[in-house]
């Protein structure tokens, strides 16, 4: 695991940008998967506002790690927040939008995306694997809609799960454990002073976080897992 402490948004937004065209490089396709919340929203725009940062969306495939059981006209789905911040504004080719249909019933749309996985990515010993994913974490220590209450999702033996949220009920498309640990490359963005808990715990006592927060669950198989935290989110780690 590796940590990367910011001041800021916008510093955080650029190191990971950075990070992405690293591994880019020499690459035909990239098969990216995004998280909704509001840093992602945040990066989105960074990506839009500065087009000069030499990546060609072109080369990349987006998939999501999870959405909300909503029409993709819903304020509430990450497919639209995406799309206004980021979709509209560069030229990304719709081929290469693989959304989860959070209009369909929750448990055949799990079963659908999980074929889609199965035909769009490259598999690492046998399971589908992307070659980036970007996690958020909620200051319940939920990442993906896998949450606390639900943690035994994360070792269910399918791709994709529905999840259910603990205060609203809202159903949600969610990658199990056995998908995100799958990937090759694993990126977590998590900012804010509301976060800083919960981040604390998962890298401090990760043996007992590991019982509590499916976020400390987060251990791809690859070992490559990397935090961007701004300075507020890591508030509470030592030294």
């Amino acid at each position: 695991m590796k940590i990367r402490i910011f001041e800021n948004k916008e510093e955080l937004n650029a190191a990971f940008t950075d990070w992405l065209k690293e591994i880019l490089v020499g690459k035909e396709t990239l098969t990216l998967a995004l998280s909704g919340g509001s840093t992602p929203k945040s990066l989105f725009d960074y990506w839009a506002e500065n087009p000069e940062k030499d990546i060609d969306w072109k080369k990349i495939k987006f998939f999501w790690g999870d959405e909300r059981c909503v029409p993709p006209t819903d304020e509430q789905s990450n497919y639209k927040m995406t799309k206004e911040h980021f979709f509209d504004r560069i030229p990304v080719p719709e081929s290469n939008i693989f959304r989860i249909y959070g209009e369909n019933p929750p448990e055949e749309e799990a079963n659908r995306y999980a074929e889609v996985l199965k035909t769009e990515l490259r598999s690492e010993n046998g399971i589908p694997s992307f070659d980036v994913l970007m996690l958020g974490m909620g200051d319940d220590g939920h990442t993906a809609s896998i949450f606390p209450q639900e943690i035994e999702l994360w070792n269910s033996p399918k791709l994709c799960v529905v999840g259910t949220h603990p205060e609203t009920g809202q159903k949600r498309v969610s990658l199990s454990g056995r998908a995100i640990n799958a990937a090759r490359n694993v990126a977590f963005l998590v900012t804010g002073e509301n976060k800083a808990q919960k981040v604390s715990e998962i890298i401090s006592h990760p043996a007992e976080a590991e019982k509590k927060y499916p976020a400390a669950l987060v251990q791809p198989d690859s070992g490559d897992l990397i935090w961007f935290v701004d300075k507020a989110a890591a508030s509470l780690l030592s030294q």
